[in-house]
């Protein structure tokens, strides 16, 4: 069976991977370090980022750091049908971060920060204000254990392991 069309080769997950350490890298110094032509890696990033894999190289932010401490997530059950107009209306909102349409009991799963307790009741005050929104349910997070991720798989596909064909 082929591959599908989005899947990345080795030197695509490297090049990521090296971007993602060090995103102010020129095309020359990345072309450098991973031994191919400056024309193969610019070629390489143009089709990554048409194809939307490689979506720019914004600075990792520690939310944290500038104030925002509090990191919660709620589930939104919302009006059928509204999906589109209440993650139109929760984007307003500056402290929602992400939004996740999903399955299960909840529509929409929402991660927002906060400077305080407070604050956050604030937040949720507002989500809970968006038309359409019925019930939210809110948990705090105490830790992140896990932070948001993606190099264990681009490893194990410049390493040669794409992993198992599941669909079969």
């Amino acid at each position: 069976m082929s591959e599908p069309v989005d899947t990345l080769d080795a030197l695509d997950s490297r090049l990521l991977l090296l971007l993602a350490d060090e995103p102010r890298l020129g095309v020359l110094e990345c072309s450098r370090r991973l031994g191919v032509a400056r024309g193969t890696v610019q070629a390489r990033m143009d089709r990554l980022e048409r194809r939307g894999v490689l979506r720019g190289f914004p600075p990792d932010v520690d939310l944290a750091a500038i104030g925002y401490g509090l990191t919660a997530f709620a589930v939104l059950e919302i009006a059928q049908g509204r999906r589109t107009e209440v993650a139109s209306r929760l984007a307003a909102i500056d402290e929602v971060c992400e939004v996740h349409a999903t399955t299960g009991e909840g529509d929409l799963l929402v991660r927002m920060v906060a400077r305080s307790n407070a604050d956050l009741q604030r937040v949720i005050d507002e989500v809970v204000d968006v038309q359409w929104v019925r019930r939210t349910s809110t948990s705090i997070a105490l830790s992140t254990p896990i932070p948001p991720r993606v190099r264990p798989l681009l490893e194990r596909v410049a390493g040669g392991d794409a992993g198992e064909d599941v669909r079969a």
